[in-house]
């Protein structure tokens, strides 16, 4: 059947194009066609997309935005705020723990009334972790005082990224303002779009920069921002930040009709379907609400008057929109996408219950269900479903199971999980092979190991099975620390790409005691169980255990993780708790897709600093995250790469004595990403081996803040140049084209400035 374009998008007043996108790709398509002044970001799945978007754009120059690659979402809600006092033009997109992360910002930008337009790509908030789309994060927003748009499908993530811009910048409204989309569902689904063809359509729809209101950066016009606010000028201040809220309502309907009379696209405050003689509905949000239509439809061909509710804004909630709907409505199941847990329904029931109550309707049954948790599909079935709760309702006139979740499965006891893994035996763990003692005049360490092929007996710490990429350094690189490691170990991973394929439900890689934690928390998770360890050894409660040694415990941490994770990582350095910190540096944030870390060499590619005639990749210069942990004055930091077993082992044996015996350790290494460098699987040992010959990843070590280089190629005759190491990886090879000679020479400097420094310390026992 042929598809009426005028039909499906509407009659348009302006020039539109049609593309085939996703909704991130959406998102991002409209703040380029916007041209915002700043967007400050961190990767999370599901919406890294964005910023990877705008930065391929940027690349070839299509926008003007200055993208900030933050420390975290945290920094990244900081970044926006910042912006915003300035007076320009705001863009922000996160998900799920991010936005949990830096949820104590967003108060502080609404209840100082600076506008910017943030995507919330919608992902469940979860422990166990689940990357998956739901609409728990979105709960947490409700109370944050930023008025919330909803988007269905990738046109309106364009359409409402639009509107969203010129609402949050209204007078009468001046609040950030937050567009919701579902995480896979909406995010990464391609769909015919429709957009304007010309960006300066965009920007006439969307008008200039209000003017006339306070900026921190208007010099004649001093302010204070966020000044400290007693009563009754905070209750004022709220009262006024409420109105403006309410106030959004009526704007935002004003300009939903613009909108439409423009593009021929219309998102009314309340999508109702087939409502008009309704006796039963379904409520639901975002993608779900477009497939119930099509059950509304199947209904009402049994002659079941059927009808579906979706509201296009949540904040501010459209109570008495609702309660109109509903005046003749006899039964209603409502599916919240999240719990509000212990609160007999999730947040939109509650609400809808509160909508009806106010507005004088008490006959309405109400009919709360929890669905689609974690990314859980939802079909036509499930929407018969839902509808027959309501149906059975109607037809007995009352609600036998007010709440309750839907979808959801009885446990079964046959299949709870069952340890595969035998437990590691001491004995095989402590092989007495390697010896480590501390010289008493200098406090340092000696270490003698053996021939590296008689470690090889001992039992390897991940079992084989895990789901990581071909020619992952990351087990070759921890295994070979491993070796080094005698005796028990309880580890901590934080989120990133070990720990995600090793411990798929209901199957663990893990052959002793793992913890997880998010990216920005692993050290101060440690060093709590650090802390309990001796705390219950010293109150003789683990003595029935037979402990032959004490555990040593080890946080793994990698993909970008000593970004986020920096801060925590400082204090359990400087509290010196009895723990391993080790990094597997692989520069790039890779289990969120590589994007650009704080770890990422200057020059190189990753998705959010693609190379393109405006730009050559990562536009600074890396953290150098073991010089920053000696900074602590921590007892022992090193480097090494599994190109250098023995160095490795000997800090590993080195490693262990310093965390039992005196405190906190660093270690880094070096580890390939073959998916994500653009090299050969079989290629990683060589590859990180050319980082060390290059001395751009120099082996060494600094023990009570003595620095001591444990490999040196120039003494071996060995050094090579750094090209040499670029040219093995795809993701660096333009480098060695003439057109990013300057990137390449500010590269090279630095990597010789840090190298001689290194020498130096070296040198000098008081650098």
């Amino acid at each position: 059947m042929a598809i009426d374009i005028k039909q499906e998008f509407g009659v348009a007043k302006v020039e539109q194009r049609i593309v085939y996108e996703s909704g991130n790709e959406m998102a991002a398509y409209a703040a380029h066609q916007i041209n915002y002044h700043v967007m400050g970001y961190f990767p999370i799945s599901p919406s890294t997309e964005v910023a990877q978007f705008l930065d391929l754009m940027k690349s070839n120059g299509q926008h003007d935005i200055v993208l900030i690659p933050a420390d975290g979402e945290h920094g990244s809600a900081g970044i926006c705020y910042g912006a915003s006092t300035a007076g320009g033009r705001v863009f922000n997109a996160t998900s799920a723990n991010g936005y949990l992360y830096m949820l104590e910002q967003m108060p502080v930008q609404s209840g100082t009334r600076f506008p910017m337009v943030m995507n919330l790509v919608c992902r469940s908030v979860s422990g166990p972790l689940n990357i998956h789309g739901d609409h728990s994060d979105l709960y947490y927003a409700l109370n944050t005082g930023w008025p919330i748009v909803m988007c269905r499908d990738p046109q309106a993530v364009y359409d409402m990224n639009i509107m969203a811009l010129k609402l949050a910048e209204d007078p009468e409204v001046r609040l950030p303002v937050m567009v919701a989309s579902d995480g896979y569902f909406t995010s990464h689904q391609k769909r015919r779009v429709q957009t304007f063809a010309h960006r300066a359509d965009v920007q006439a729809f969307v008008g200039e920069k209000p003017q006339g209101f306070p900026d921190t950066l208007d010099r004649n016009n001093p302010i204070t921002v966020g000044p400290y606010m007693n009563e009754p000028d905070y209750i004022n201040n709220c009262y006024q930040q409420s109105m403006a809220m309410y106030n959004a309502e009526g704007v935002y309907d004003r300009i939903r009709q613009e909108y439409a009379e423009l593009t021929g696209r219309d998102y009314p405050i309340l999508e109702l379907y087939r409502m008009e003689d309704a006796e039963v509905a379904v409520f639901l949000m975002n993608s779900a609400s477009e497939i119930i239509k099509d059950v509304v439809d199947q209904l009402r061909e049994k002659g079941i008057k059927a009808g579906s509710i979706a509201p296009n804004l949540i904040r501010p909630f459209p109570a008495k929109q609702i309660a109109e709907a509903l005046k003749n409505v006899k039964a209603i199941t409502v599916g919240d996408r999240a719990d509000s847990y212990g609160g007999h329904g999730g947040n939109m029931v509650n609400e809808i219950k509160a909508a009806l109550f106010t507005n004088g309707n008490r006959d309405t049954l109400v009919i709360s269900r929890i669905y689609g948790l974690g990314g859980k599909d939802f079909y036509a079935e499930d929407g018969h479903n839902l509808f027959q709760f309501a149906i059975d309702a109607m037809e007995s006139g009352k609600v036998d199971v007010p709440f309750d979740y839907y979808g959801h499965t009885p446990g079964d006891p046959s299949k709870a999980p069952k340890r595969v893994l035998t437990p590691m035996k001491y004995e095989d763990l402590n092989t007495g092979l390697i010896t480590v003692t501390q010289d008493e005049s200098t406090r340092k360490l000696n270490v003698r190991i053996p021939p590296l092929r008689s470690l090889t007996k001992k039992p390897k710490r991940i079992a084989p099975g895990h789901g990581a990429c071909p020619g992952c350094g990351i087990f070759s690189g921890l295994e070979l620390f491993f070796k080094g490691i005698e005796g028990d170990i309880v580890s901590i991973f934080h989120t990133g790409c070990a720990m995600v394929v090793t411990t798929g439900y209901p199957y663990s890689a893990h052959k002793a005691t793992y913890i997880h934690n998010l990216f920005q928390n692993g050290a101060a998770t440690l060093s709590g169980v650090v802390e309990m360890f001796w705390e219950r050894k010293r109150r003789g409660e683990l003595d029935h255990l037979g402990l032959k040694d004490d555990f040593t415990f080890v946080m793994i941490t990698g993909d970008g993780g000593m970004d986020i994770g920096m801060g925590p990582a400082i204090g359990a350095a400087l509290r010196n708790h009895k723990m391993i910190i080790l990094e597997y540096d692989n520069e790039g944030y890779m289990n969120t897709g590589a994007q650009l870390s704080y770890s990422t060499p200057m020059g190189h590619r990753t998705s959010t600093s693609n190379v393109g005639k405006h730009q050559g990749g990562k536009v600074f210069h890396h953290k150098d995250t073991a010089q920053i942990m000696a900074a602590t004055h921590i007892p022992y930091v090193f480097t090494g790469s599994e190109a250098y077993p023995q160095d490795l082992v000997k800090k590993a044996a080195k490693a262990q004595w310093y965390a039992q015996h005196e405190g906190l350790v660093y270690g880094k290494i070096l580890i390939a990403c073959p998916l994500n460098w653009l090299s050969d699987d079989q290629e990683g040992s060589n590859i990180v081996g050319a980082a060390v010959d290059s001395c751009f990843f120099p082996l060494y070590e600094v023990e009570h803040g003595v620095t001591s280089i444990t490999y040196n190629p120039e003494d071996k005759s060995k050094k090579i140049p750094l090209s040499d190491w670029l040219k093995t990886m795809g993701k660096t090879k333009h480098l060695t084209k003439p057109e990013y000679e300057g990137s390449l020479k500010s590269f090279e400097t630095e990597v010789e400035r840090r190298w001689n420094m290194l020498k130096a310390k070296h040198e000098n026992a008081y650098l």
